[in-house]
């Protein structure tokens, strides 16, 4: 039982580990006895097993990237990048949050040798998925990030801003992928995090606005910290989680259920929605 999420000496790759929830998993999984190796656009100063910048909107970065890895067995892949909505082109969010994490993906497969697990940040902002399945659907079918890049220029009234499309698509993404390649040994899922203190939030005070995002923190009345967001993340790659899969797993003080039953008052996120639109 002492290692009872079963990172010791295994091979994880995370993006996104400069800061907020990416680092703070990062940390986890050193704490665990994992080899670490992250990929990011800023440095980290964490003492990972390696660390290689990579840009996520360029599928021959991430490749290069993936090179770099070696061809060892990767045992966990965790997307911890993002791009927050408002302050970059909705094409940037399309690419980071969806066809450069599809892309990282689909190289990583083949190293993880028939076994391995695969965890996304996404968010409460993409709860609206099942809204408009067979868009998702269309972008998700596409082969490559060439095309994937096509449909969404060819689709930009769906894609609008950006975030909360690139979020709803991650989760669709997540369950098809789990229910897709769970035969091949491999293991997919994603957490939808409430509004989090990481550096991005006073980007999503600019854009969306101090109120909607705080409504969006109820009922638990506070942000969370990122610790609090790694620590269901690196559970869902973990041994103990081995059958756990397809699954977008709230992880919002009680968002998605304070929702469902009427205890979360909408209203003023449906006000900062219209305004942003």
């Amino acid at each position: 039982m002492n290692d009872f999420l079963g990172y010791n000496g295994k091979k994880v790759v995370i993006t996104g580990c400069f800061s907020g929830m990416g680092e703070a998993a990062a940390k986890i999984l050193l704490d665990l006895g994992a080899e670490v190796h992250g990929l990011d656009y800023k440095d980290s100063t964490l003492p990972l097993a390696s660390f290689t910048n990579v840009d996520l909107r360029d599928p021959a970065s991430i490749e290069a990237g993936v090179a770099k890895l070696g061809n060892g067995k990767v045992d966990a892949l965790f997307h911890c990048a993002g791009l927050p909505g408002g302050l970059f082109p909705p094409m940037d969010l399309m690419k980071v949050n969806v066809l450069g994490m599809r892309h990282l993906t689909e190289l990583i497969i083949p190293l993880m040798q028939g076994k391995g697990a695969v965890a996304s940040i996404s968010s409460t902002a993409g709860m609206g998925w099942s809204q408009r399945i067979p868009t998702h659907m269309e972008l998700i079918m596409t082969q490559g990030f060439a095309a994937g890049e096509a449909w969404c220029e060819a689709h930009a009234e769906e894609v609008a801003e950006g975030y909360a499309f690139s979020k709803e698509t991650m989760n669709v993404w997540t369950m098809f992928m789990g229910a897709r390649m769970i035969k091949q040994g491999i293991r997919f899922n994603a957490t939808m995090p409430s509004p989090t203190q990481t550096p991005m939030m006073q980007a999503f005070h600019d854009t969306a606005g101090k109120a909607t995002v705080d409504a969006a923190a109820e009922p638990l009345g506070r942000y969370t910290t990122p610790e609090e967001q790694a620590g269901p993340l690196v559970l869902l790659n973990s041994d103990a989680a081995g059958v756990v899969n397809g699954v977008v797993l709230p992880v919002d003080g009680g968002f998605m259920g304070g929702v469902v039953t009427g205890q979360v008052d909408m209203s003023m996120m449906m006000r900062g929605a219209a305004q942003e639109g």
